[in-house]
C-alpha cells in the first residue's frame, strides 16, 4: 500500500470525527476540586528534631563498623594493626564490669523512655 493513501486515509478519518465537549458540570465539579485543594491544610513538615538522634547514632554504627573493617583487612592483608587500647591486668575486670553497668543502665533509661512516651500518647499518664 502506498504511504500517500494511508495518510489521505488518515486524515479524511481525523476530518469526520466530531468535536469533543466536556460534559455538563464538569467546569464546576473541576473547580470545586481545585478550591479544596487550596483550602487544604499544609502537609505535616518532616521531625527533624526527632530524627536527627537516628542519623547521628547511624553513623557513629557505620563508622565504627568502617574502622573495624579496615582494622580486620589491615590484620589480614599485612598483618598490621591499628593500636589497641591496653589496660594494667588488674584494672580489666572492673572496666568490663563498669561497662556492663553503663550498658544496662542505658538499655534501661531507653526502654523507660519509650514506655513514657507511649504511655504518655495514650493518655494513662
Amino acid at each position: 500500500m502506498n504511504p500517500e493513501m494511508k495518510q489521505d486515509k488518515l486524515d479524511s478519518i481525523l476530518a469526520d470525527e466530531q468535536e469533543l465537549v466536556p460534559s455538563s458540570g464538569f467546569l464546576a465539579r473541576v473547580m470545586e476540586q481545585v478550591q479544596e485543594e487550596a483550602a487544604a491544610p499544609a502537609p505535616i513538615p518532616f521531625p527533624w528534631k526527632r530524627a536527627i538522634p537516628g542519623i547521628v547514632l547511624a553513623a557513629g554504627v557505620l563508622g565504627w563498623g568502617a574502622v573495624e573493617t579496615v582494622r580486620y583487612a589491615l590484620h589480614a592483608r599485612f598483618d598490621l594493626a591499628l593500636p589497641r587500647f591496653h589496660f594494667a591486668a588488674g584494672s580489666t575486670t572492673s572496666v568490663e564490669q563498669a561497662a556492663y553497668v553503663v550498658g544496662a543502665l542505658a538499655v534501661s533509661a531507653a526502654a523507660w523512655m519509650l514506655a513514657r512516651r507511649l504511655a504518655g500518647r495514650s493518655g494513662l499518664l
